[in-house]
């Protein structure tokens, strides 16, 4: 760790966090849930909300891409991604979808205001993020894409949304 110079596990539970949540609802692949972790882990994230369908560690296969972020990012499960959002929205987050909606906004035009908390949802890997959950959003963030293809792999949507994030909270960590 010295030579990395790399926090340690309790280092990072009493570092500076970025005033961000990540809500993952109903995913299915320990693996994007454990690669997730680990991205959090990467940017100083304030926590993972798990819900529904979403495993929760200690699990040998969210550990396997989690690399051990499972211990350093706190975590919470709720039942369903609306209580996440009800808990989140009673103690002051705007909570934002990522998904592709009629009236989204591109990650690029997306704002973070200086002094607010955010939290992000990120639905299930072939449904995305519920009608009713989006509803409940103050609105949702579209990733720009070019291809052929019209979505990314969740685990790659919070790689991107989360440093466009980090860039904009402009912390010196």
């Amino acid at each position: 760790m010295d030579e990395l110079n790399r926090k340690t596990v309790a280092e990072i539970k009493q570092s500076r966090k970025l005033p961000l949540i990540v809500v993952l609802d109903n995913l299915r692949s320990l693996h994007n849930i454990g690669s997730i972790f680990r991205t959090c882990d990467a940017f100083l994230v304030e926590a993972i909300y798990l819900c529904g369908i979403s495993a929760c560690p200690p699990h040998k296969e969210i550990h396997k891409t989690a690399l051990g972020a499972e211990d350093s990012v706190d975590w919470k499960y709720f039942k369903t991604a609306m209580h996440a959002i009800d808990h989140l929205q009673a103690n002051g987050f705007a909570v934002w979808g990522v998904e592709q909606t009629e009236n989204s906004v591109l990650l690029t035009d997306f704002t973070i205001e200086t002094g607010n908390r955010y939290a992000l949802v990120f639905g299930n890997e072939v449904r995305g993020v519920d009608q009713d959950v989006v509803d409940r959003c103050e609105g949702c963030i579209e990733i720009p894409q070019f291809g052929a293809k019209h979505s990314f792999n969740v685990s790659v949507s919070a790689g991107i949304a989360l440093w466009e994030c980090y860039k904009q909270f402009n912390l010196s960590l």
